[in-house]
């Protein structure tokens, strides 16, 4: 399993773990993944994504998926997101 978010692209981070005595040990930052169903209504089907936290409220903010989808920077969307926005946008036009 990938360790990015479908929706946003937000992937695991380098850094240190630094201790009291200022130790630093090389650690990774990981982004709050969830696997989550979404609905689309103009496609009439349900998809189920591997998503992060803030993925999940952005899509929450803009109202449905197919909004997020519509106004979505093609470049943050993983490969079957993207073919799915063309045919979303081809559909609603």
């Amino acid at each position: 399993m990938s360790k990015k978010c479908e929706l946003t692209g937000k992937m695991p981070l380098k850094g240190h773990k630094v201790s009291h005595a200022n130790n630093k040990t090389k650690r990774r930052f990981l982004p709050n993944l969830k696997k989550v169903k979404f609905k689309s209504k103009i496609l009439k089907k349900s998809l189920r994504l591997t998503v992060s936290n803030a993925g999940i409220r952005s899509v929450d903010k803009k109202g449905s998926f197919d909004e997020f989808i519509k106004f979505a920077k093609t470049r943050n969307l993983s490969l079957r997101l993207k073919k799915i926005k063309r045919s979303l946008l081809s559909k609603s036009a």
